[in-house]
């Protein structure tokens, strides 16, 4: 929920803003002993060696998951000046411990701590939600739990805002969170709600050494229709990525809130929208802007911009409790390839070592782009000599049940490429013309091993930098449909892979 209050009342003067903020500058950091500086001049990291890239694998994860600490605001009727006193546990419902062991539960290795924003909320991130993080960690030492939270974007909407885990990160989170997030000053400042006050923020974290990243969270939720955006547009997203492109990284392919069309015993309610999508539905549970073939995302990545998609839960109360949401981790996994420490798993984000599911569809995909001696993975780019590369398909396809007790199966397996012809004059285009599927996959195109299924492709004659990305689904739609009011969600199931980019020599 989102508390807007009346505008009205005598704004904070500068000075006074001023001496806030130094003051908590000059905050020690709890918890971690002497804090470092948190902001010193941005380093550029060494290109990973062999040595780093060792003791990777696939890691679950789940970056927009709220706890009690996403709290609605009471104003006193009597007194409008006085700011709105927090009600915790009136939105989000559940202590971040209990976020993480439902995490554990159901697979997650690394997780972030996303709460809503609202007045003062910094000091109240600060004070009680980060002590209970750091209880979390030690209830919960399987999972890598990041701190962070969903932040009120200037001019937008909402995004995930996940700060590195160093001895600064409380500090770091605090400067950015209450000299930035939309709804943090009190008395309301109508200034911070700006698309350029949100390009002024990606410049500070930009230059943080240890700097945090920014994912946008339900990109089309407030879209009309297809194409129709609202709060956040084509445009907008450029900027950002122009401004901070180590920060602002990418969105949310499918969005949280899947668990709209059940009914607390599981059952489908027909009234329901999946991901809250109410205005211009979702496609296979995945936002338009990804799902589009040719659309929003495939413009990105035809810019050669390297702009990932995520699948997360946006928890904030369970659907069998009344809510409209999946634990962490039930229905939709973020996947990253890393080593299980803070440090690489952000490092896996930033360079798109990510693919995303929903339903537990697949539990491993590797997509391997091979030019003679030359190979790249998902998130990484291969320098091509002639005009013909190999793409390499390898999935695992789990004879597990998943949490709702299906085993799903792969249906079908699409290979799509799209050419890299660089930044485009019209910041709001959302197409990709040259975007075209090279290959279906079914069962007849694959081999099986047990649970992993490998396929392979040739593509020839290349005529200019390209991207491919791969998804696959348990259905047998051509192209992701929207999905109806009351649609069951496990029944209608996608992943999706990160590009690999391809550069002709």
């Amino acid at each position: 929920m989102r508390f807007l209050p009346m505008l009205g009342g005598t704004m904070a003067s500068i000075s006074a803003l001023t001496l806030l903020f130094a003051a908590a500058e000059s905050h020690a950091h709890e918890g971690h002993g002497h804090a470092k500086p948190a902001f010193t001049p941005a380093t550029v990291p060494a290109q990973p060696t062999a040595a780093d890239r060792r003791g990777r694998k696939w890691m679950a994860g789940d970056h927009h998951v709220h706890s009690r600490f996403s709290a609605d605001y009471k104003p006193d009727p009597a007194n409008p000046a006085t700011p709105p006193q927090p009600i915790l546990g009136a939105d989000g419902v559940y202590p971040i411990p209990r976020n993480a062991q439902m995490g554990r539960k159901f697979g997650l290795s690394w997780m972030v701590a996303t709460d809503h924003g609202g007045p003062n909320h910094s000091k109240l991130n600060a004070e009680q939600a980060y002590p209970e993080l750091i209880q979390a960690r030690r209830d919960v030492p399987e999972i890598v739990q990041f701190y962070g939270m969903e932040f009120d974007t200037p001019g937008g909407d909402h995004s995930s805002l996940i700060i590195p885990g160093t001895p600064a990160e409380r500090e770091t989170l605090r400067q950015i969170e209450s000299r930035f997030s939309e709804r943090d000053a009190w008395p309301l400042d109508p200034a911070r709600d700006a698309e350029p006050r949100m390009i002024d923020a990606l410049r500070f974290m930009r230059d943080i050494a240890s700097a945090p990243v920014v994912i946008a969270n339900h990109p089309s939720r407030s879209a009309t229709a297809i194409g129709a955006y609202g709060q956040y547009r084509s445009a907008e997203f450029r900027d950002w990525n122009d401004t901070a492109p180590r920060v602002a990284i990418g969105m949310e392919g499918a969005p949280g809130h899947q668990a709209s069309a059940l009914n607390r015993d599981g059952s489908n309610d027909a009234t329901g929208a999946r991901g809250s999508y109410r205005r211009s539905p979702t496609l296979g549970g995945f936002d338009q802007m990804t799902a589009r073939l040719g659309g929003f995302w495939d413009s990105m990545l035809g810019e050669g911009r390297r702009w990932w998609v995520t699948s997360t839960s946006d928890s904030h109360r369970h659907y069998s409790e009344g809510g409209s949401d999946f634990w962490p981790g039930e229905y939709s996994k973020t996947y990253v390839h890393a080593r299980p420490s803070h440090a690489d798993i952000l490092d896996g984000l930033r360079q798109g070592r990510v693919f995303v599911t929903t339903g537990d569809l697949v539990s491993e995909l590797d997509v391997t782009v091979s030019a003679g001696r030359r190979r790249a993975g998902i998130g990484g780019s291969v320098i091509a000599q002639g005009n013909d590369v190999t793409v390499t398909i390898r999935l695992r396809d789990p004879a597990t049940p998943n949490s709702a007790g299906r085993t799903p199966g792969v249906v079908r397996v699409d290979l799509i490429i799209g050419d890299v012809t660089g930044k485009r004059p019209d910041r709001d285009g959302d197409t990709n013309p040259t975007t075209r599927i090279v290959r279906r996959f079914t069962a007849a195109d694959w081999t099986a091993n047990g649970e992993v299924l490998t396929m392979t492709h040739r593509l020839t004659g290349l005529a200019s930098d390209s991207y491919i990305r791969v998804r696959g689904t348990s259905t047998t739609e051509l192209e992701p449909t929207p999905d109806p009011l009351g649609e069951d969600p496990w029944s209608d199931l996608w992943f999706y892979s990160n590009p690999v980019f391809i550069t002709l020599r």
